[in-house]
């Protein structure tokens, strides 16, 4: 093979690695065009039920009774498949919703930081760190202790018995 066509050849695995990222690229776009399209279909607001609502003729008034005041209507009851509608506030209610929402994060977060920064925090978490690192160097004294009793004893065991490694004294 000569170097034109190993460079021809690594042209062409380029060329159809390029393909493939470009097909992949396109199914995606496509993809999220078809969500952004039935999402879209989905957000869009109905037409007022206003609109809806046929012209009211004396003949249709006598068919309406009244069966109840003040109560819940029955057509106005979820059936239990459909899914609640969300009704459409004003932007000044939403914007007063964000603004207090926010306000009440950012009062939360400075109280919270207030309070760990403050110098008794501070100090007392100085305080419980230093008391820690005291008790772990008590501990490892004593552990170390205890291991040097350990090994004393087996040494004065070994010595007695005349085992291997007695020296016939005690250097320590």
């Amino acid at each position: 093979m000569t170097t034109e066509q190993v460079g021809l050849g690594a042209a062409g695995a380029v060329a159809l690695v390029a393909l493939v990222v470009a097909l992949l690229a396109h199914r995606r776009a496509r993809r999220a065009e078809s969500l952004v399209a039935s999402l879209s279909e989905r957000v869009t607001v109905p037409p007022a039920p206003a609109a809806q609502v046929p012209s009211v003729t004396e003949t249709d008034t006598a068919a309406f009774v009244i069966t109840q005041v003040g109560g819940p209507r029955d057509d106005d009851a979820p059936s239990a498949g459909s899914v609640p509608v969300a009704r459409p506030i004003d932007g000044r209610l939403f914007t007063d919703i964000v603004a207090r929402e926010t306000v009440v994060k950012a009062a939360g977060w400075t109280h919270g930081l207030r309070r760990a920064l403050s110098p008794e925090t501070r100090n007392r978490i100085r305080f419980e760190v230093r008391q820690e690192t005291r008790r772990a160097g008590r501990d490892r004294r004593a552990e170390m202790k205890q291991a040097l009793r350990e090994f004393r004893a087996r040494e004065r065991a070994a010595a007695r018995d005349g085992g291997p490694g007695s020296f016939g004294e005690d250097v320590a």
